[in-house]
């Protein structure tokens, strides 16, 4: 627990650091779109979908068959090495014509494993119904299974793979830099006080007021001067510049894995914690009572022994974490109460709730 959050005080610790502005913000239109299609894997051995049960399957193979001037409606179609599958991209922000792009394949019926399998040609489409790249190739399958009559071995997810450099781009994203006036610099993070920062650090470099923050996540710059035309070089140098983030008091909490992040700014006020309670501990050791042997009377009984052992917490005591006290102290008054993290989600959330916990908590 100690080394934990000692790790956690680190993290903390090299949150003021400066950062670039690429590595804390985007700027607009530069951007990734995603991609979806559906299509056909062939060449599994035997592990592809029951075209009995995947009926979205057979149709598929059916109008792909019939497209290629094939007729299998009249005779009966039940291969084992054809499964379906949902394909998935990125197109990189100003992905070009001809460019390679790398895919994802996965499953969609019941195949067992899509290992040795290639991906027939494959339409790729964007948010707006437009086809914008076409995914052919050998799937790679990062896994292996093997099964017999008594046991089966599986490493990884063999239902799913990925085809590098997969998929042609077809069709480009219109978007002109040259032609901008302005850009924007969107914050991953808002923040009135990042934002303002980013803008000082801007007009210093430039030598004048041509940026200005919009709102907590949003920096304008006008395009002029020495940059005019030239918006991929004011996007190169502004990007480079270095900005610390500001940080808020916030405390995270991931109920579900015990998972704490207390964040450097968190302050408490003046409170006395304890931690501890009842502990019962029962444990069962049944014994076997047997007769003698070559008895002819008596029976085999079981005897039951309960051992319950009650922890009333004498150990812990309450402990007064002063006014103002920063997150080393906080962290410091806790380990000495020797609370877990389960325990210290509780007494964070009853800190909170007591008015005396200068932060905001946010459980995932």
């Amino acid at each position: 627990m100690a080394v934990g959050l000692a790790f956690l005080l680190v993290l903390a610790g090299t949150a003021e650091a400066a950062s670039r502005i690429k590595d804390i913000a985007d700027f607009e239109g530069v951007r990734e779109n995603i991609l979806i299609g559906y299509g056909l894997v062939v060449g599994l051995k035997g592990t592809g979908d029951d075209l009995g049960n995947v009926s979205f399957t057979k149709e598929s193979l059916i109008g792909m068959l019939e497209r290629m001037g094939v007729n299998t409606r009249e005779g009966k179609l039940d291969p084992k090495n054809v499964a379906a599958v949902m394909v998935t991209g990125t197109l990189p922000p100003f992905g070009r014509q001809g460019s390679r792009i790398d895919v994802t394949v996965s499953a969609l019926g019941d195949a067992d494993s899509l290992l040795g399998g290639s991906l027939l040609v494959t339409p790729l489409i964007g948010a707006d119904g437009e086809v914008y790249a076409v995914a052919q190739g050998q799937v790679q399958v990062g896994g292996f299974s093997a099964k017999g009559q008594a046991t089966t071995v599986e490493k990884g997810v063999v239902t799913a793979g990925r085809i590098p450099n997969g998929a042609v781009v077809e069709q480009e994203v219109p978007f002109d830099l040259s032609s901008m006036e302005s850009i924007k610099i969107a914050l991953r993070n808002p923040d009135f006080t990042t934002a303002r920062r980013i803008t000082q650090a801007i007009n210093a470099y430039l030598g004048t007021e041509m940026a200005r923050p919009l709102d907590p996540g949003t920096v304008m710059v006008r395009v002029g001067g020495r940059y005019d035309g030239n918006v991929v070089g004011l996007l190169t140098d502004i990007e480079q510049l270095m900005v610390q983030p500001d940080m808020m008091a916030r405390v995270v909490i991931d109920e579900s894995t015990g998972t704490i992040v207390i964040g450097e700014n968190v302050r408490i006020n003046t409170v006395a914690i304890a931690q501890g309670g009842l502990t019962v501990r029962i444990t069962e050791t049944p014994q076997v009572s047997q007769p003698a042997p070559f008895s002819t009377t008596g029976a085999t009984t079981v005897v039951p022994r309960t051992d319950i052992q009650v922890d009333e917490g004498k150990d812990k005591r309450l402990a007064v974490v002063d006014s103002g006290v920063n997150l080393q102290d906080l962290v410091n008054s806790l380990n000495a109460l020797g609370v877990g993290p389960r325990d210290m989600i509780s007494i964070l959330q009853a800190i909170k709730a007591a008015g005396a916990l200068q932060a905001e908590i946010e459980v995932l």
